[in-house]
This record gives structure tokens, C-alpha cells and sequence, in this order.
């Protein structure tokens, strides 16, 4: 068995998922999950982390603490995911950890940019005496690319079929994986995979009805399902030029937030009830997604859908009602269930790092080439 531990907390900022991987010749398709674990967020930790998507005093020592924090967490899902099948740490090669990202501005300011995901490769690696891998995104960045997303290689080596078909995965950004058939992917082609993040996910839906229902996820969709898209918001939404700009590209927080939505709402004027714009915020992450897959590969007859998302009926339903033809379904069906796909892409990118294989693709990130990505912290 070659066995590595993903870990991945993302924009929602739910909690940390991990995932125990067996990635041996003898694996299913070349990787089999043995056990997912999941740790809810602590309420006063998610606080902090979406506080510090934004300047604010002594944000340096509060990141830090947060670092720390988030580590302790990362590390209960591990022990868990070891508890569950009975491993012992030193069969684990590696564990990739994604970390939380706070900050994400690629190519502005000095042409560089810079990405920030707070973690403690350090502590992690002291607390469940495993090598940790982090810090997958800096490299593709100092290469010229965007440093996200990083999944699309991931799913082009779990998901390419014999035809064509699309990824999407809604965390709090969503983001797209074009596929070529698999005897038209090669590592090295530039052209062969095309991924980019579309826009908003979950992250302005969940901010809407924490505010309004106290819930901190709209469970199903059922109350987005519950109001009416309001077309003038929903005009003023797209208006964004991030929906038209070209990939490579990628977003979070930094731009789509509360204070976006906000003046949104403001521009559209009038008074709204609080579940049509939870329905308009629905519908456009839905929007921006087809179009993105309908620019991108209009083609496409098949649609893969992981994250968060994937749980949101009423989100699924308006994907499919939106592209005529296009089967949507869960990465279930693929063999691989929608939970497990990013933690699972983490464990795939610190086995890429260990054996010193790139895990970025220039033609969906923007980088100069192929890169190995991460940073080692032995344990």
C-alpha cells in the first residue's frame, strides 16, 4: 500500500476534511479512499480566519495564533482517519495540507503577487509524527501562474473518460476542469486541460443565510428554492468584469465578500425579501458556471459536480435546467464521492511532491511549466 492523508479547509470555512488514500498500483483506478474524516469548524476559529481576509491590527501574531489553531485541527481529523482503519503513522508517507487561504492576489502589485494560506506545516508534522507537505500554491505563482486552482491536473488523472467531460467543483468559489477524452490528455500540453475558477460558490450563499436564518448553510437549497430570482440584482451581480476576463484566472474572498454583495444590492436599489436573494445568489452561481462551461467547451455533454455544492438539490437541478442536454451529476457516480474529491486532491498533490512530479498545469494556471509544488516539513 502507498498511503497519503489530503487535508483541505476551504473558502466556506466549514471545517477541515481529510481523507486517507491508498494510491498503490493495485488501487482501484489508482487510488482508493479507506477513510474520510471531517472537523467542524470552532466558531471562534472561522471568525478569526474570515477576519483575517482583511487588513486589521496586529493581523500578523493573529495569524499566526490562527496558524496554530487550524494545525490542532488538522491534526484531530488525522488521528482520526488513523483510529478509523487501525494505521499506524508511520505508514502514512506524507500528509498534504492545503491550509486556509486568507489572501489571494496573483500577478498585481509587483507582478507577482502573492497567495496566502495560513498553516503550520511545523506543528502539524509534530502532532501526528507524518512528513507534511504545504504550501502547494507559492510555487506556481513565482512561475508567472495564478497558483489556483490546482485541482483540475487532479481531476484530469481520477476523472478523464474514453469522451469529453467538465468538473465543477463548488466549495466557496467554484471553479471548472474541462476534460479531453484520456487518449487526448498529455501532461505536457499546454492545451489539453482548461480550468478556472467561475465565480461564487457557496461562500455568498452561506454568508446570506447565516445573517437571515441563523443556519450556517442553506441545507438543500429549499430556501433559495423558496424565493424568486430577482433579474435586476441579478443584472448587476454579473456585471462584474471578473466573469468576462479570459482565463488563466482565479478569485476568493478578497473579491467576491460580503461588501460586494452589499453594494450590489445597493446599485439595484429597492427592498428585496431575504429568500429571492438567496435565490438570486443561487441562480448566479449556476449562471456563471454554464457559461463558463458554454464559452469554454460548448461540446460538453457531461458534468462531474463535487464540493458543498454538490449536497444542494435545488443548485444541482438549475445546472441541468440551464444546459439542456448536459447530464449533471455527483462525482459519485464516477467512483469518487463529491466530499472526498479536494481532500483527495491534496493527498494526490504531496504524492506528486514526493516523487517529484509536477502537480500544476501551465495551460490552467498561467505559469511558465510544470512545476513540483510544496514545501516539506519532516516529522
Amino acid at each position: 500500500m502507498t498511503l497519503y492523508i489530503g487535508l483541505m479547509s476551504g473558502t466556506s470555512m466549514d471545517g477541515v476534511d481529510g481523507v486517507l488514500v491508498d494510491f498503490s498500483a493495485d488501487a482501484r483506478s489508482g487510488l482508493h479512499v479507506l477513510a474520510d474524516a471531517h472537523a467542524a469548524m470552532p466558531s471562534p476559529l472561522g471568525a478569526e480566519l474570515l477576519a483575517l481576509n482583511r487588513s486589521g491590527p496586529d493581523e500578523l501574531q493573529r495569524a499566526a495564533l490562527a496558524a496554530n489553531a487550524l494545525a490542532r485541527l488538522q491534526a484531530e481529523v488525522v488521528a482520526r482517519l488513523l483510529n478509523q482503519t487501525d494505521t499506524e503513522p508511520h505508514a502514512v508517507r506524507a500528509v498534504g495540507s492545503h491550509g486556509q487561504t486568507v489572501r489571494h492576489r496573483p500577478g498585481e502589485f509587483d507582478g507577482t503577487g502573492f497567495t496566502l494560506q495560513l498553516n503550520n506545516g511545523a506543528l502539524l508534522a509534530e502532532a501526528c509524527g507524518i512528513d507534511v507537505v504545504c504550501d502547494f500554491r507559492n510555487r506556481d505563482v513565482a512561475a508567472g501562474g495564478q497558483g489556483a486552482p490546482l485541482v483540475p491536473a487532479f481531476h484530469r488523472d481520477v476523472f478523464a473518460g474514453a469522451t469529453p467531460r467538465a468538473v465543477l467543483n463548488i466549495g466557496g468559489i467554484a471553479n471548472v476542469t474541462i476534460l479531453p477524452s484520456k487518449d487526448e490528455s498529455a501532461p505536457t500540453d499546454a492545451s489539453s486541460l482548461i480550468g478556472f475558477d467561475t465565480g461564487p460558490g457557496n461562500a455568498l450563499m452561506d454568508h446570506w443565510c447565516l445573517r437571515h436564518t441563523d443556519a450556517p448553510y442553506d441545507d438543500g437549497g429549499r430556501w433559495a428554492a423558496s424565493g424568486q430570482v430577482d433579474g435586476m440584482l441579478l443584472v448587476e451581480l454579473m456585471a462584474d468584469a471578473y466573469f468576462r476576463k479570459a482565463p488563466p484566472k482565479s478569485t476568493g474572498r478578497d473579491l467576491f465578500n460580503a461588501d460586494w454583495l452589499a453594494q450590489a444590492l445597493a446599485r439595484a436599489g429597492g427592498t428585496r425579501a431575504p429568500a429571492d436573494v438567496q435565490a438570486t445568489l443561487l441562480e448566479l452561481t449556476a449562471r456563471t458556471a454554464i457559461d463558463a462551461l458554454r464559452t469554454a467547451a460548448p461540446g460538453t455533454r457531461e458534468l462531474l459536480v463535487c464540493g458543498g455544492g454538490a449536497r444542494n438539490g435545488a443548485l444541482m437541478a438549475r445546472l441541468a435546467a440551464l444546459r439542456p442536454g448536459l447530464a449533471v451529476a455527483a462525482t459519485d457516480s464516477a467512483g469518487l464521492p463529491a466530499q472526498q474529491v479536494e481532500a483527495a486532491a491534496f493527498a494526490w498533490l504531496a504524492k506528486q511532491f514526493c516523487e517529484r512530479l509536477p502537480g500544476n498545469h501551465p495551460g490552467v494556471t498561467g505559469a511558465a511549466g510544470l512545476r513540483v509544488l510544496g514545501a516539506l516539513y519532516p516529522h
